[in-house]
């Protein structure tokens, strides 16, 4: 019994890291950099388990590597501007809950932070790691229903995103 409990728990710890790790393995769709005048703010990659972007729906990975530093609420106000141009603010009752909910699990990122964000079986999770040297990512959050994940990934993936160089780039278009 004690020897079982001992391999529950060890399992326990080393599951967000391996299941951390497929993702990881998944091929490149594509990826793009955001400008903001001079600055680049950061650089995204999009992974799916064969290298082909298919639309929201499938399994899916956005990698966002930070080039600068920025405060989480910051972070949460980019989140709400986007949304608000997508329509999500007026169209999906639970976006001021969600919003609230990044403002508990996100970080302040400072230059090379990744922050990743995993769709797969119908559901979606934050990952952290402080910086690309790291060998691993840490889980933040709880899981994220797949309403969430669909308007959080509109943000570079819905056509009507605000930029749409990116969403071309990330998705396996020409840069």
């Amino acid at each position: 019994m004690k020897h079982t409990l001992l391999l529950l728990l060890w399992l326990s710890i080393l599951s967000p890291v391996a299941s951390a790790a497929d993702w990881l393995a998944w091929r490149k769709v594509g990826d793009a950099t955001l400008t903001w005048g001079p600055f680049t703010v950061y650089t995204s990659q999009l992974r799916t388990p064969d290298g082909r972007y298919a639309g929201p729906q499938q399994d899916q990975v956005l990698i966002i590597t930070y080039k600068r530093q920025i405060e989480r609420q910051d972070l949460v106000d980019a989140t709400r501007d986007q949304w608000q141009a997508l329509g999500i603010m007026t169209q999906e009752a639970r976006s001021q809950a969600w919003l609230r909910m990044l403002e508990d699990i996100w970080p302040d990122v400072v230059p090379g932070t990744q922050l990743a964000f995993v769709f797969r079986e119908n559901q979606g999770q934050f990952w952290y790691r402080a910086s690309a040297m790291q060998k691993t990512f840490t889980p933040l959050g709880p899981r994220q229903s797949a309403d969430f994940s669909k308007n959080f990934l509109a943000i570079w993936l819905d056509p009507r995103t605000q930029y749409p160089a990116l969403r071309q780039q990330l998705t396996g278009g020409e840069k």
